[in-house]
């Protein structure tokens, strides 16, 4: 009833603003138009833009509180963010589409992890302390974008100059892990310097610097130092440091722009085993002890940009960036009587190398109807991971894989309202056989600030380090990779239709009803393959053996009046996949989701005081599983996320503060269910969404001359 109630008022909403006329053409406004850069030949405005961008803006970040990305993904519309309490990764997901079909870039940079290049990202590591905004194209943008790029891209524009001479911040935020706080040793720590300074009209430089301490979420556990052996040793979620540092230096004069871009993450992750073991030696007598670990996470992140133009004419943007995440496992003993750690060992466990370039040619033309650009992108990935064979046999690989892509895209404004962008990009693969990518995009503008966009698009997917190389064989538990794996494929198709009302000078309605449907074919999957002749063991490996189709409905609604600002947006998905493996095969049925999200802002102008909602449910969602004789369907139970803040300016914005609480709803786990048919049980499971109810107090202070 619920569901019905709700895509009602939101179709009502979408029909009240289509129907509705300026009140008068002569109050009228011109809006200031958002700019994006997002797969565009040069910035510009929203309106302009062929791709449906939606954009998080600075204000949003700083509603939220936001350190990093996971941060503000989870509250946005089609988008589901898994956090994981016992690896301490974030990942995103996007149509049900994991993080392995959704790229992920820093100014038009796709950022590496240790396992690849742009996909699979940690959102957690992503810090936020120097963004302008955030921009996310949904569908497929294999043509500007390359592999990967299935679901859609975000792409994180950094700041790179100041209305200031000087601008100098410091930021300190405290935050409870549920209940659990204190200054040093419980709850989330956060400290940031910015400093940013405008040399002269051409100079410009930043530097920043963050540190955010999370110590772990204990629940029922008892912590570090626990001696019992009863499983209660350790956190429910790990603890977690990280250093971020990011320098910037740019330039500009005239038609020509160049900047540098440094960022450096380290990251701890501590593992405390849940099982205490018992010793006994003549110097220490009877002792406890217990086998930790720590996960030591580093990434250096350089990238040098340079646009401008070419004899006069010419636009061009060039990137060259050198990228590293490395990732070390420190094994130890730790005694819990001395609290002193021995044995220490360190061994290098996954990483990789990334030299990367792209860049892009256009205003071939003088014609202003007519626009061309040819691009190129160049990939080098040096992976290694530790792969465990048979009789735990530890061995290292190191692998090479390189693409080398050339696309080319033209604008065709055929008139002022109709535009049409087609483009094709090809890819030569030093692994996989060339792979393809095309794209057709439409838009036109109607009348009274309505506003159409369409496109179709194909676009590839490469397997990843893990899918291809890594191995797992351990009493009696086989799981491989496979280096004849081919490239997935996908179609999609999309389309959008907006209306913006400007009733008044102080209210305003913008609608959006979009559509979309993607295909993918040759979909990687861990399955089973064969049943070992000598032990009978399942054996498992990746192989391109699913299928996958999606579609997707949804509406966005804003309303702005005075000093207030509403978002209601709400999507339908269904997802249907063809599942296999050596003895049977799922159905193909679709199954649907459905998600809402909402926000609401409001600003006192006198007192500066921000007041900020925000609301996102996400509805149940199914999927098939390995039962016992076939495939069954597994539910996951529906969930809501509530975040409030205020947020108030004193002394001329020099001071800021922002208190407010995540997950208000107390969201900790939701269940899942048979997900153990296949070994004889029927009991749900539980998967761990969050830690529940937390309060934060964020203070900036802002010196600026």
């Amino acid at each position: 009833m619920r569901l019905k109630i709700t895509i009602i008022f939101s179709l009502l909403s979408i029909y009240l603003g289509f129907s509705q006329e300026k009140a008068n053409d002569s109050i009228a406004i011109k809006k200031i138009q958002e700019v994006v850069v997002t797969g565009q030949f040069s910035p510009q405005s929203i309106k302009k833009s062929v791709f449906n961008v939606r954009l998080i803006s600075a204000k949003d970040i700083q509603n939220l509180a936001a350190n990093n990305l996971s941060d503000v993904l989870s509250q946005y519309l089609n988008i589901s963010v898994r956090p994981s309490g016992t690896t301490g990764r974030s990942t995103v997901s996007l149509f049900g589409l994991d993080a392995q079909y959704f790229k992920i870039l820093m100014d038009g940079v796709p950022l590496v992890n240790e396992t690849g290049l742009g996909n699979n990202i940690d959102l957690s590591q992503i810090n936020l302390n120097d963004i302008e905004q955030i921009e996310i194209v949904e569908g497929s943008m294999g043509v500007t974008h390359g592999a990967n790029a299935v679901s859609g891209i975000l792409n994180i524009v950094t700041k790179k100059s100041s209305q200031y001479k000087w601008n100098i911040s410091l930021i300190a935020q405290e935050e409870t892990v549920k209940k659990e706080f204190s200054f040093f040793e419980k709850g989330r720590h956060i400290q940031t310097l910015k400093i940013a300074h405008t040399v002269n009209d051409n100079w410009f430089i930043s530097l920043g610097a963050t540190r955010n301490d999370f110590r772990g979420f204990l629940d029922t556990k008892k912590g570090k130092n626990y001696s019992e052996n009863d499983q209660n040793r350790g956190y429910r979620w790990l603890p977690k440091e990280q250093l971020n540092g990011n320098a910037l230096i740019s330039y500009k004069k005239n038609n020509f722009n160049i900047f540098y871009k440094f960022e450096y993450l380290d990251e701890t992750v501590d593992y405390y085993n849940s099982t205490v073991q018992s010793g006994y030696n003549t110097q220490l007598g009877s002792y406890r002890y217990s086998n930790d670990k720590r996960y030591l996470t580093n990434r250096y992140f350089h990238n040098l940009n340079s646009a401008g133009k070419l004899f006069s004419k010419l636009n061009y943007n060039i990137s060259l960036s050198h990228q590293k995440q490395e990732r070390n496992i420190e094994d130890f003993s730790y005694y819990l009587q001395t609290k002193t750690e021995r044995n220490n060992l360190t061994t290098k466990d996954q990483s990789m190398e990334v030299l990367y370039s792209t860049g892009t040619l256009s205003n071939f033309f003088q014609n202003q109807k007519v626009d061309l650009q040819l691009g190129y992108e160049f990939v080098n990935n040096k992976g290694f991971s530790l792969i465990q064979e048979a009789n735990n046999s530890i061995v290292a690989i190191h692998k090479v894989l390189e693409n080398y892509d050339f696309f080319i895209s033209s604008e065709i404004k055929a008139t002022e309202k109709f535009s049409i962008r087609p483009g094709i990009r090809v890819s030569a693969q030093s692994k996989f056989k060339n792979q393809q990518a095309s794209s057709l995009g439409v838009r036109y503008l109607f009348n009274k600030e309505t506003e159409f966009r369409g496109s179709y698009g194909t676009s590839f997917r490469t397997p990843t380090f893990q899918e291809l190389y890594s191995k797992q064989i351990f009493d009696g538990h086989f799981f491989a990779g496979n280096e004849n794996l081919i490239p997935e494929t996908s179609t999609s198709y999309e389309m959008s239709l907006k209306k913006t009302s400007i009733l008044s000078s102080e209210l305003q309605i913008s609608n959006t009803f979009s559509g979309s449907f993607l295909n993918i074919k040759d979909r990687i999957d861990m399955a089973l393959v064969r049943f070992n002749p000598d032990t009978g063991n399942p054996e498992y490996e990746y192989i391109n053996v699913s299928k996958y189709r999606m579609w997707n409905v949804s509406t966005t609604n804003q309303l702005k009046k005075e000093n207030w600002s509403f978002n209601l947006g709400s999507s339908v998905i269904g997802v249907s996949q063809k599942l296999e493996n050596q003895i049977f095969t799922s159905n193909e049925k679709y199954l649907y989701a459905f998600n809402l999200n909402s926000s609401v802002s409001y600003t006192l102008p006198k007192l500066t005081t921000t007041f900020s909602i925000y609301y996102k449910f996400n509805g149940k969602t199914q999927q098939f599983v390995e039962g016992t004789s076939e495939y069954i369907i597994s539910t996951i139970d529906s969930s809501h996320w509530l975040d409030f803040s205020i947020r108030k300016t004193f002394f001329k914005n020099k001071l800021e503060t922002t208190i407010g609480a995540r997950n208000l709803l107390n969201v900790t786990n939701v269940n899942q269910t048979k997900t153990n048919e296949g070994a004889g049980h029927s009991a749900a499971s539980q998967i761990m969404l969050a830690y529940g109810r937390s309060y934060f107090l964020k203070i900036t202070y802002n010196l600026n001359f």
